[in-house]
């Protein structure tokens, strides 16, 4: 058996630049002799900066790129970080005199100024409501300090982290303590807990909700899913009681008994009794399947059919009259009944008015129309024997100029059809 190359895991120095602030982390192939609490140098994107090595960490990504620390940090190093912090009180009181010299910075307050461990990188931090032009002001503090400027406005969380100090618990407050990340904190999680909104418990030194209301959440959320709601019935030891109130950090409910009063209950002697009660009754009705022979799976019964049968309305297409025909004699029989035309086949189907048979007295023409009909038909008869191929109210053709080239000329029509005589009325015999 051979034996395989072990890979081996790399890792990373987490280094840390404030006291309570998010871990960065750098390459140390270069220094291997690396430990915890050694300070270092490391370029960022606000310049070079000395960190605090925290930890050592393994690559979550293997494909990531990460920054490589540019050395150690030096004794000198460390004494001019130390001097350049004893500054930092004096720059932030000469900023805050310039601001109130010029006017116009009375909505914002200056907070805290910081140095880099050279001085050569100055930031002024400042918290104001709305967004601030300090342009100008910027200007005159490039002119005051030999160092490169940078203006950074902060949100109230990040004062109350640098300014410090205890909260309403009595305690020093988590974000100057411990919390590097501030999590999203809404209203719901204080109804979770039972917390109540008024302002003054629910907020915090910074104006915002308290950080701590997110400690405990996801464990009020887990303990109210297994036990009833509020006004609920349930079944005690003592009996049939009502839920009062849920605490869910004890895994109980506080119910209210007629006999025993207010008396605390634990999950476990707790009996559903709603619940056991809508299986009953779905037990006791027949199956959707089975009907109403023997069954227990407890489904509902099928939905009733109507015992009457609804009448087919008549139909309100259009009717003709049908003759019957006899076969021996020819003749139809003057009693027809009505066929709807939807009966009909598509190909017996015509658009053509019904032809009526000789003989029918409705259409007989009257005296006073059959000279007239007679008149008209020989007129037609004439016409159609000697077509025209020329009208009367323009010259012949042949006598028109000609039509200039490049134009389509039109066909003489000399195979128009006559008119179409009407039909010949019939007679009665």
């Amino acid at each position: 058996m051979t034996d395989q190359p072990l890979e081996i895991q790399k890792t990373v120095a987490g280094v840390r630049f404030h006291r309570v602030g998010k871990l960065y982390h750098f390459e140390y192939n270069e220094y291997p002799d690396l430990k915890v609490g050694d300070y270092v140098i490391v370029e960022t994107a606000r310049g070079r900066q000395m960190g605090e090595v925290m930890n050592f960490n393994a690559l979550d990504e293997a494909n990531r790129d990460y920054k490589p620390i540019m050395r150690m940090a030096s004794p000198r190093d460390l004494i001019l970080k130390h001097h350049w912090e004893l500054q930092q009180d004096i720059v932030i009181e000469s900023c805050r005199q310039k601001a109130k010299e010029m006017g116009g910075f009375g909505d914002v307050k200056f907070i805290a100024a910081v140095y880099n461990y050279d001085g050569s990188l100055l930031t002024f931090l400042y918290t104001a409501d709305d967004k601030v032009n300090v342009s100008k002001l910027w200007n005159e503090l490039t002119r005051m300090f030999p160092a490169q400027v940078d203006m950074r406005q902060i949100g109230p969380r990040d004062v109350a982290k640098l300014l410090g100090g205890y909260g309403a618990c009595g305690e020093l407050r988590c974000c100057s303590t411990f919390l590097t990340d501030f999590s999203p904190i809404s209203i719901k999680m204080a109804k979770a807990q039972g917390i109540s909104l008024n302002p003054s418990e629910i907020t915090g030194m910074c104006g915002r909700l308290r950080c701590c209301l997110v400690y405990e959440y996801e464990q009020y959320v887990e303990a109210r899913q297994k036990l009833p709601k509020k006004n609920k019935r349930i079944g005690t030891p003592f009996g049939e009681a009502k839920v009062v109130d849920v605490l869910p950090l004890q895994d109980a409910v506080l119910v209210y008994i007629e006999e025993h009063g207010l008396q605390v209950i634990k999950r476990e002697e707790i009996v559903p009794l709603e619940e056991l009660e809508a299986l009953a009754k779905k037990a006791k009705e027949p199956c959707t399947v089975h009907g109403d022979e023997g069954c227990d799976c407890g489904a509902k019964p099928p939905k009733a059919k109507a015992d009457a049968v609804t009448a087919v309305a008549p139909s309100d297409t259009d009717t003709e009259p049908q003759t019957d025909v006899d076969t021996a004699t020819g003749e139809t029989d003057a009693h027809t009944h009505a066929v709807s035309r939807s009966d009909q086949s598509p190909s017996g189907q015509s658009h053509r008015p019904r032809q009526r048979k000789r003989g029918d007295k409705r259409d007989q023409p009257k005296p006073a129309q059959n000279a007239q009909n007679a008149q008209t038909v020989q007129s037609a008869q004439s016409d159609t024997s000697q077509p025209s191929t020329e009208r009367k109210d323009r010259p012949p053709r042949q006598d028109q100029a000609p039509k200039p080239e490049g134009r389509r000329k039109n066909k003489q029509r000399q195979d128009r059809r006559p008119p179409k005589a009407p039909d010949k009325p019939e007679t009665s015999e």
